[in-house]
C-alpha cells in the first residue's frame, strides 16, 4: 500500500522536474528554435486558407448578408484574448511560485500580443455592432467584461514598468495577472448569467455546434492561424528578453569588475 502511495507522488514529482527544466533560458530557447518554423509555416498557410473560406467560399449569412464576415476575424480574435490572458496568468502564478525567470519573460511576452487581440475584438466588434444593433458600444456584461480585459492586459504592462526595481514590478503585475484572471470566466459565461444583446456560444456547446459547416471551417482555420501565430510571435519576443536579460547579466559584471580595486600586493 505505502508503494501504491509513493507510486502517484513520484509520477507528479517526475513532471514537475520535466516542466521545470524549461526554466532554464538555454534549454526554454532551443525548445523555442524547434516550434518557431513549424509555427510560422501553421500561421501562413491556415491564415491564407481561412482568407479564402471566409472572404470567397462561405456563403453570406440570410439575415446580416455580407457583414457576417466581420465574424472571421472577431470571434478568433476574441478566443485569443482569452486564452492569451489565461497563458498570462498561468505564467505570471508560476513566476509568484517558483520564482521561474522564463516564467516572468513569457508573461511579459505574452501581454502585449493579448492586448492586441483584444483591441482587435473589440475594435472589430464596434464595426459588426453597428448594423446588427444600431450603435458602435452598448454596455453589455460580455462587452464590459472584454474592455476590462483589454484594461487588465494593460494595467499588467504598466506596473511591469512602473518601479525602479524591477523585481518589484514583476511581482505587483504577476500578483495583478492572478487576480485579473476571474474575468476569464466573466466573459465566457456572461451570456449565459446576464440578459445581453450579445448572442450566446454557438461553436463550443455540449450538443455541438449550432453553426453550419461552411461558417465553421474558416472559424476553426483563423483561430488554428491565430494561436499559431501568437507561439510565432511569443517565440520571438521570449528570445528577445532572454537575450536582453543576458546583455544587462553582462553589464553588470563589467561595471562590478570595474568597481574593484587594483591590489598592487
Amino acid at each position: 500500500m505505502l508503494s501504491q502511495a509513493i507510486k502517484p507522488h513520484a509520477m507528479q514529482v517526475k513532471g514537475s522536474a520535466k516542466m521545470h527544466r524549461f526554466a532554464n533560458p538555454t534549454r526554454f530557447l532551443r525548445l523555442v528554435s524547434a516550434i518557431k518554423p513549424w509555427a510560422t509555416g501553421v500561421c501562413l498557410l491556415t491564415f491564407a486558407a481561412g482568407l479564402y473560406f471566409a472572404l470567397f467560399a462561405s456563403p453570406p449569412d440570410y439575415q446580416q448578408r455580407e457583414t457576417v464576415r466581420i465574424m472571421y476575424v472577431h470571434v478568433p480574435a476574441a478566443w485569443m484574448a482569452m486564452f492569451c490572458y489565461a497563458a498570462l496568468a498561468a505564467a505570471s502564478a508560476s513566476a509568484l511560485i517558483w520564482r521561474h525567470l522564463v516564467a516572468d519573460m513569457v508573461a511579459r511576452a505574452t501581454a502585449p500580443i493579448g492586448a492586441a487581440f483584444t483591441l482587435l475584438a473589440l475594435a472589430t466588434g464596434s464595426l459588426w455592432g453597428k448594423p446588427m444593433w444600431g450603435t458602435w458600444w452598448v454596455w453589455d456584461a460580455r462587452l464590459t467584461s472584454v474592455l476590462i480585459l483589454f484594461f487588465l492586459y494593460l494595467g499588467y504592462i504598466v506596473l511591469n514598468g512602473a518601479f525602479d526595481d524591477a523585481s518589484r514590478g514583476a511581482r505587483a503585475a504577476s500578483i495583478l495577472a492572478v487576480v485579473g484572471a476571474i474575468n476569464i470566466p466573466i466573459i465566457k459565461f456572461s451570456v449565459d448569467w446576464w440578459n445581453t444583446l450579445h448572442q450566446p456560444a454557438s461553436v463550443v456547446k455540449l450538443d455541438g455546434p449550432a453553426i453550419h459547416m461552411s461558417m465553421l471551417t474558416p472559424l476553426l482555420l483563423m483561430a488554428i492561424a491565430y494561436t499559431s501565430f501568437y507561439i510565432w510571435i511569443l517565440a520571438i519576443r521570449v528570445r528577445a528578453e532572454i537575450n536582453t536579460s543576458k546583455i544587462r547579466a553582462l553589464q553588470i559584471r563589467r561595471v562590478t569588475a570595474s568597481d574593484v580595486p587594483w591590489n598592487d600586493s
